[in-house]
């Protein structure tokens, strides 16, 4: 606990980036003659400030009657609705900033009677945290620190989020959804994160982060969900922005390679050049945008201890240099053909690229004798094409809309590797190739109705995957690879599902409920010589059902209670048959046996806003059922660890949370966050089905953990920012085993040049060299411990200009 009691005082003195974005409501409805129901046309419509009556927006109806105030900003208003015979309306009504668009009704106007009344319209500013604390948006302009860099890289400093072995994890669970642009893509994986690390932040206009997701999204991914929204213009004419960003990392060797192996990475280059570009003219909006990222990174630098309950200790170490180049182009058209109906076109391409080039040599305790060296060459080509059609139609009534889209996705991985084994008395060498294609057809349709008291949503999702995967081994001399576990396999994924929500708000109290039913299908055929599984595969068709309650306290004061239902489905590499030899001692292989785990969420978050500022805090418990995990096991008589995804029984994480922001003054505003939680896995038994059954009990883990992330933001003089971002992560436990605390420094400055089109930066991450990636594991007869010394220290120059 000492570890996490320090770090906490911190907060007294912690200073954070705001990312704030206005929330503006449009309001509509329709007047009528209360006695013969007939649309009354030209009707004058103003909305008033209540405290000195003075205009806040005025229009009139329509020739159906119908009126609209858009752009309305936060606060209380007067509705006054006056026509000539008729008598003044005034009347009260609260009108919620849950929904960009309110429905008031029918407004009947009486030719005799006069009512007299107020109404109020609510609606707020969104600092980070939205009115429903349902979900965190942050726009990545303000990062000044991580500019430059990837998604992943500009996650790290947002709260609530922390990143382990690549993956994003919120509230300690990496069990994340990431949808680009409100969809899955392939460039991020269905039901997994590949990717995060080679999208350029440059790209990016803001991230979203819901860890309450309401009925309409997919239910996988019981953490929460990460949408990745790109950048968009919308301005008329032709606009764009130009930008180019390099750097380097690996400035020093942190820890020194065991001896006769190649040099690993230092002063690794980056280079990353893109170009946006729109054109907008009447009905038409064309946009693209590209990107082209080179990087050398010392992607891992890994050295461990096994020790076995035989005595014996081997010392290893795991070095990978890697070189990528990620290429991206997203391109579409909108075209607008009348004010009711919209459609929009668009494409993304991209090209991955990956070498990575390393050596593993296992020594005895002393180093006094190798013996093994495992050099590894890996040449992987990623391929991945998305297109879509969208359709939206626009009713009469502003937010009344229809939904209906298209996408289609393929993505290809071609992956060829080539060892070299070299042992005390030969070497061999030995090779494999991996190549998969992955199909998914989504068809979506969505309906939105406002209402008078919020909104009504429903829709329904088919979505249609394959994946065909094939497997060769080319052995060598005394080859060490499992030549039996190649192969093909065929993945088949069917998933229709439907869903309905409804908002409703009052004057102090919001309730949004909601359900999504889904019916999933998987077949995983196999080889039917495979020498370890079979052909498997699993449904269901269950509920996912979603309740929030708010209760306002006050204009600035409200409390939420959550619970949602979730769902993570092994993705088709959790389960695929086929070893993956990173290393030749430490396997990874699928399982597929694994099934889904399931997840109840319930959460109790308040949010307080002041002038300039707002504390959100919450509390929160999950249980999981059927967790999904990784777990090593050894054969007997052999030293080679198994590492095999399991459904290993039942968890918990309760914790709680807070985000705190203010702005001080003109020149400096702060958010500060802090997390601290307690993770449970009860004790279970699982087998190892691959080489040979091999059984395994676990007793129960638990352990408090947390993290604490501090951030400040200067104005300096002449159109300059200077960000400092700090983040400390407490010791946690991972399958079999625990982490230990890691911590690290970001700092970046920016300034506006040439009237404000250009933009200089500079930024460092992990400045002091800090942070590295503890592990102590404990297996069925072994012991493994290990420091992970990749590459975390990068600085970058650019400069972007916007025509």
């Amino acid at each position: 606990m000492k570890n996490i009691v320090l770090p906490f005082l911190l907060l007294l003195f912690s200073v954070s980036v705001s990312f704030g974005q206005s929330s503006l409501v449009t309001i509509s409805g329709q007047v009528k003659d209360a006695k013969d129901k007939s649309s009354l046309p030209y009707v004058n419509l103003l909305l008033k400030n209540p405290g000195d009556s003075s205009l806040a927006q005025g229009t009139i109806s329509n020739e159906d009657g119908r009126f609209t105030f858009s752009g309305i900003k936060p606060g209380r208003y007067l509705l006054e609705v006056s026509y000539i015979g008729y008598r003044l309306y005034r009347t009260e009504q609260l009108v919620g900033s849950l929904s960009p668009f309110l429905d008031l009704g029918t407004i009947e106007l009486q030719q005799d009677t006069r009512v007299l009344g107020e109404v109020v319209v609510t609606a707020s500013v969104e600092d980070g945290v939205s009115d429903k604390m349902d979900k965190k948006v942050f726009t990545l302009e303000n990062n000044v620190s991580q500019s430059g860099g990837s998604v992943l890289q500009a996650m790290q400093n947002l709260p609530g989020v922390t990143l382990q072995d690549g993956k994003v994890q919120l509230r300690g669970n990496d069990k994340v959804a990431v949808l680009i642009d409100g969809k899955q893509n392939a460039i991020t994986g269905f039901g997994s994160q590949t990717g995060l690390d080679n999208i350029p932040a440059s790209a990016i206009e803001r991230i979203e982060i819901i860890n309450n997701p309401s009925a309409k999204f997919d239910a996988n991914g019981n953490a929460g969900i990460i949408n990745i929204i790109y950048k968009k213009n919308r301005q008329e004419g032709w606009n764009g922005k130009l930008g180019l960003t390099s750097g380097l990392g690996a400035l020093w060797v942190r820890q020194e390679n065991l001896p006769g192996i190649r040099p690993q990475f230092q002063s690794t280059p980056k280079l990353n050049p893109s170009l946006s570009l729109n054109y907008r003219k009447n009905k038409l909006n064309t946009f693209m945008q590209a990107d082209w990222l080179y990087t050398q990174t010392l992607n891992r630098n890994e050295f461990g201890e096994r020790r076995y309950s035989s005595g014996e200790l081997i010392r290893q170490q795991v070095k990978r240099n890697r070189t990528t180049t990620f290429s991206t182009i997203k391109t579409g058209v909108d075209w607008n053909p009348d004010e009711h109906n919209s459609f929009t076109l668009s494409g993304f391409f991209n090209r991955e690229k990956i070498i990575d080039k390393g050596d593993t040599p296992y020594f005895n305790g002393d180093l006094s004798q190798r013996m093994r060296l495992w050099q590894f060459l890996e040449d992987e080509v990623k391929y991945t094409a998305t297109g879509s059609a969208l359709f939206q139609h626009k009713f009469t009534q502003p937010g009344h809309l229809l939904n209906a889209g298209f996408n289609y996705t393929f993505h290809r991985e071609d992956e060829k590797y080539f060892f070299t084994n070299i042992m005390p008395s030969f070497t061999g060498n030995d090779s494999f190739k991996l190549l998969s294609d992955e199909h998914v057809a989504d068809l979506n349709l969505d309906y939105i109705k406002p209402m008078k008291h919020g909104r009504f949503e429903t829709g329904l999702k088919f979505r249609r995957r394959t994946i065909p995967t094939n497997m060769q081994f080319f052995r060598g001399l005394n080859s060490p690879l499992d030549a039996n576990a190649g192969g093909w396999a065929d993945y088949k994924e069917t998933i229709p599902a439907l869903y309905g929500n409804y908002i409703f708000e009052s004057r102090k109290v919001e309730i949004e409920a909601g359900i999504r039913l889904e019916y999933v299908k998987v077949d995983y055929d196999v080889n039917p010589n495979h020498n370890t599984y079979k052909s498997d595969g699993y449904d269901y068709a269950q509920p996912f059902p979603n309740l929030r309650f708010g209760y306002k306290l006050s204009d600035n004061n409200k409390l939420s209670v959550f619970y949602n239902r979730r769902v993570d489905r092994p993705n088709e590499v959790d389960i695929r048959i086929f070893p993956k030899y990173d290393e030749p001692e430490v396997l990874k292989v699928g399982n597929p046996t694994l099934r889904p785990q399931f997840t109840d969420r319930f959460e109790l978050g308040n949010k307080r806003s002041w002038s300039g500022g707002s504390l959100y805090t919450a509390l929160y418990h999950t249980a999981t059922e059927a967790t999904i995990t990784r777990i090593g096991t050894i054969v007997p008589g052999n030293t080679i660890i198994y590492n095999i995804f399991q459904n290993a029984g039942s968890s918990a994480n309760t914790g709680g949370e807070l985000s705190l922001q203010q702005q001080l003054n003109s020149w400096w505003n702060f958010n500060t966050s802090a997390a601290l939680y307690r993770n449970k896995i009860d004790a279970f038994t699982i087998e190892n089905r691959y080489p040979v059954p091999t059984t395994y009990t676990m007793a129960e883990q638990q352990i408090t953990s947390g993290n604490i992330k501090l951030n400040n933001m200067f104005k300096l003089p002449g159109q300059a920012d200077l960000q400092i971002a700090m983040v400390y992560l407490a010791p946690d436990i991972i399958p079999q085993g625990r982490i230990e605390s890691r911590f690290s420094v970001d700092a970046g400055i920016k300034k506006q040049i040439q009237q404000g089109k250009g933009e200089l930066f500079a930024n460092g991450s992990d400045l002091f060299n800090t942070l590295r990636i503890k592990r102590k594991i404990v297996g069925n007869g072994f012991n493994f411990n290990s420091t992970d010394y990749y590459e975390t220290q990068v600085i970058r120059l650019g400069y972007s200009y916007k025509f």
